[in-house]
């Protein structure tokens, strides 16, 4: 079942939405994967506890966001 094309803000959050996308966004998913696993260490390696937490917050910012930007993104393009 492909996202809605007048999906909002609000509603790409909801699990059901997130897991949806990323199931039929397989490479977008492996990229995820790795975003969320990587940051922190990266965070780590540059700034230490501090570059940890804010690995963590972008890795998990990013897995909630990219559903919805990149709907917005290629929804926009198909116009």
């Amino acid at each position: 079942m492909p996202l809605s094309s007048d999906l909002s803000f609000t509603d790409s959050l909801t699990n059901a939405q997130r897991t949806r996308f990323y199931e039929q966004h397989k490479p977008i998913a492996v990229v995820m994967i790795l975003v969320v696993f990587l940051f922190p260490f990266i965070g780590l390696f540059t700034k230490g506890l501090l570059g940890v937490v804010l690995g963590v917050i972008l890795s998990v910012l990013a897995y909630y966001l990219t559903p919805y930007v990149v709907h917005t993104i290629f929804d926009e393009k198909t116009r």
